[in-house]
């Protein structure tokens, strides 16, 4: 049996065809335009992204039996508003995650109303990203629109509307529309009163593994599959790369080192920390998950690299640092503000500690170690909750520098699991297509079976002692700087 992921990302659509073995058959990517009509703004057109999916498909199994592809699920950008009218026309283009221009509108959730009523009806407070603000911008700026409004759909459940005719959402991207009752997997009757729509606007909420429905026979027949074709509900893009990672079930973590950086904790039993420092979601395998979010990661080193000290020979500036856990230099990794812990868009990058005997390396060393211990913050608020959080998987680029696997190891003190297939939320989606066509009995065991270890990079004792004393250094930066950043 074969099953499709479909990735939706925010430049291209990524799908991937898997048999029941786990094993990637092939992989195909489909790019799409992004508008920004206005500064701030950020947009597709939900149409660009069913037309480049289905040319993908088309592609993406041409060489092979296509009566054995059983099941299509998805992963997908987060918080993005899609809507339609009566005759399922969109009515205006999709408004992404990285879109700016709800800032009114944010402040309007967290302090008028409150961010103790919001995290009271959702479990968490709001982000300028998420969707809930978007709705509120609509009917403010764009009420002849808003009126038309039948449905209210994220990015990845257009393709799943558009292949099968299912109105339907899962419940970990529901997490991230500021419109779901997290804890109790409903939406939140407060919050749809406060932007002004019904639950009739709103999909069918399913589990990331549920069937939504068969493919539509006309959509069927011009792909050359079977019209049974299942199409399984999906999960948002974190949610699928942690199924994809087998973080899955109590307790696991996943480190991703992209350009922002996440933890991703998965947990049987739901949690919400008291300033909300974590996103509180739901996660695919029906069950939560914590998530911090650093905005710059990765892309605090590239921005180090390319735009500093002006070079692509990554590896060359890493070889000669070997005295780890003594490094007099700090470095906030703040180059875009932050979010996770700190939630504050005006935090900035900052070097601290210079002297004139201080060198190259201990610039480049104090970027790696400034991520690591900005990971570390969340990592902490997750601690104070009570999850035993002894090991982890890393993935993402940065993931690819053995020194700063190992001073991430060293300064969370945890065992890092390298995993061979590292394909993110397509892999994860092809997956849930697999559990929900029966080949597992859950997504727990999809990940036992499918998710192998490669390698992994256990903490010294002696190092973690050096990182824990400069974390509590580099912990007291950031409040000391707080006001300023706020004047500069």
């Amino acid at each position: 049996m074969l099953f499709i992921g479909i990735d939706l990302g925010t430049s291209a659509v990524k799908l991937l065809l898997m048999d029941q073995d786990g094993k990637i058959h092939k992989i195909v990517s489909r790019e799409y335009p992004i508008y920004f009509p206005h500064p701030g703004w950020s947009e597709q057109r939900p149409q660009d992204w069913f037309a480049q999916t289905i040319d993908g498909i088309k592609e993406l199994i041409a060489d092979c039996d296509r009566t054995q592809v059983k099941g299509i699920s998805f992963g997908g950008q987060m918080h993005g508003l899609v809507v339609l009218d009566e005759k399922d026309n969109v009515i205006r283009p999709a408004i992404l995650w990285n879109d700016g221009r709800t800032e009114k509108e944010t402040n309007y959730l967290n302090e008028v109303i409150g961010k103790d009523k919001l995290s009271k009806y959702t479990a968490n407070i709001a982000f300028a990203g998420f969707t809930a603000p978007k709705i509120l911008w609509m009917r403010e700026n764009e009420p002849e629109k808003f009126g038309k409004i039948q449905k209210v759909m994220l990015p990845k459940d257009y393709l799943a509307y558009c292949l099968s005719g299912a109105f339907c959402t899962d419940y970990s991207d529901a997490s991230g529309m500021l419109l779901l009752d997290v804890e109790h997997r409903c939406w939140s009757k407060e919050m749809l009163d406060l932007c002004g729509i019904t639950e009739r606007q709103l999909p069918t909420l399913y589990e990331s593994y549920d069937v939504v429905g068969t493919m539509k026979s006309e959509i069927a027949q011009e792909l050359g599959l079977l019209s049974d074709t299942k199409i399984i509900a999906g999960a948002g893009d974190n949610a699928a790369a942690a199924v994809g990672t087998g973080t899955v079930g109590n307790g696991r973590c996943n480190l991703s080192l992209g350009t922002s950086g996440t933890i991703f904790i998965s947990s049987k039993e739901f949690r919400v920390d008291e300033h909300n420092a974590l996103h509180s979601f739901d996660h695919a395998d029906g069950y939560y998950h914590l998530m911090g979010c650093m905005l710059s990661a990765a892309s605090c080193n590239k921005w180090w690299m390319d735009e500093i000290l002006k070079t692509t020979t990554y590896q060359e500036e890493q070889a000669n640092i070997t005295r780890l856990g003594e490094n007099s230099v700090f470095y906030l990794p703040y180059l875009m503000g932050e979010r996770s812990p700190h939630n504050d868009p005006k935090a900035r990058a900052t070097f601290i500690g210079m002297t004139m005997d201080t060198t190259r390396e201990d610039m480049t060393l104090a970027v790696l170690e400034g991520v690591a211990f900005g990971l570390r913050d969340s990592l902490e608020v997750a601690r104070k909750l009570g999850i035993p959080i002894q090991r982890s998987k890393i993935c993402g680029g940065g993931a690819k520098s053995p020194l700063w696997r190992k001073i991430i190891a060293n300064v969370m003190n945890l065992s890092l699991d390298i995993i061979e297939s590292e394909e993110g939320p397509g892999y994860g989606a092809a997956m849930l297509a697999a559990v929900g066509c029966g080949i597992f009995k859950d997504v727990e065991d999809a990940a036992d079976k499918l998710v192998k270890v490669i390698d992994t990079v256990e903490p010294d004792p002696v190092l973690v002692d050096k990182y824990e004393e400069r974390y509590q250094q580099f912990k007291q930066i950031y409040p000391a700087l707080k006001e300023v950043f706020q004047q500069i």
